[in-house]
């Protein structure tokens, strides 16, 4: 990764006189240094975590630690996604992310998606410690899974169990959005349910989590795709593309941005790094980027735009005005 590295592809990528503007729609702060407990990080290591070994970035990952990530690319603020901090710090992360967001002029974050267990007895008291946090825009809730296709994922947590769907009910009087983070296999389980909440803005994490590159698992991804995008206040982030075990298959990611923007439109996704956990699998960011972009070829100046940014603030509701530009080293005239 190089301020070098990322001029090229501006060049390379972008339309003559394009200024690339990046709101990352989707990644993770933690301080392993400081007061909060992350426990998939800093107690048992997970050996089935969905891309491989994640050693890697088992490490503090601040605002710092990021833009030395994304050095060479003008980066007008951030999007953080809830990390997985210890479930009896749910509106603990919020106030961390606030002192961040306020150590660097309000952008890294910008706005963030915390959590809640939508069967935890006290969920609606912490959906409202969140929405007294001007920070937190929507909710991310994960949902019980099954290992694969061929399974059925029932019982308490599941998408199938009213008590938990229940949650996703309670959003609406927050005025959150919902993540929907689920492997492809459940993408046409989650339309059905998402089909009694027409209203409600949900942000299908990842492409939709592609990991079976099979022709029938592509098709599987497909059809929910499709039929998720069928749902008007549904949107997409066009980020980890990363497969198991620790791999970047390149021509297959450009396929599957390609594919996935033909689905939902430049308009109604968002690009994301997921940092750190993009770079368990795909070399640098600058990599991420060039992915992307090759998937996202032929679009014009506001179709990428949307994709970079503007969908991204419209659905969690940030001005991008307060956002200015970062500083990026010129092009080199040789």
């Amino acid at each position: 990764m190089s301020v070098e590295s990322a001029q090229r592809i501006r060049r390379e990528r972008l339309p003559d006189g394009y200024q690339l503007r990046i709101l990352d729609a989707h990644h993770h702060f933690w301080d392993l240094d400081g007061d909060g407990h992350w426990p998939w990080i800093q107690d048992a290591y997970d050996e089935d975590f969905f891309l491989g070994d994640y050693t890697a970035m088992r490490r503090t990952f601040l605002p710092a630690q990021y833009r030395a990530e994304t050095a060479g690319w003008d980066i007008i603020g951030t999007v953080h996604c809830e990390a997985e901090r210890s479930r009896s710090e749910q509106v603990e992360e919020d106030d961390f992310l606030q002192t961040l967001s306020t150590a660097t002029d309000g952008r890294f974050p910008v706005a963030a998606v915390a959590h809640v267990g939508f069967l935890q007895p006290d969920r609606d008291e912490i959906l409202a410690a969140h929405a007294q946090r001007p920070i937190v825009r929507g909710i991310r809730s994960k949902p019980v899974i099954s290992r694969g296709p061929g399974e059925r994922a029932d019982g308490p947590g599941t998408l199938h169990d009213p008590r938990w769907v229940e949650g996703i009910a309670a959003l609406a009087h927050h005025g959150f959005s919902w993540d929907l983070r689920v492997p492809s296999h459940h993408l046409s389980e989650a339309a059905d349910v998402l089909s009694d909440f027409p209203d409600l803005a949900v942000v299908v994490n990842h492409c939709g989590l592609p990991l079976d590159r099979s022709d029938e698992g592509l098709r599987r991804w497909r059809d929910g795709m499709e039929r998720l995008a069928a749902l008007p206040a549904t949107t997409v982030k066009v980020s980890e593309l990363g497969l198991y075990p620790n791999r970047w298959d390149r021509p297959s990611n450009e396929r599957v941005v390609r594919e996935t923007l033909a689905i939902f439109g430049a308009d109604r996704s968002m690009f994301a790094t997921n940092l750190p956990v993009a770079t368990l699998t795909a070399p640098d960011v600058d990599e991420v980027v060039d992915t992307v972009l090759a998937g996202a070829a032929g679009l014009d100046a506001p179709a990428l735009d949307a994709l970079f940014h503007g969908t991204a603030a419209r659905v969690y509701r940030i001005d991008l005005s307060s956002l200015p530009s970062a500083p990026v080293p010129p092009e080199d005239p040789s």
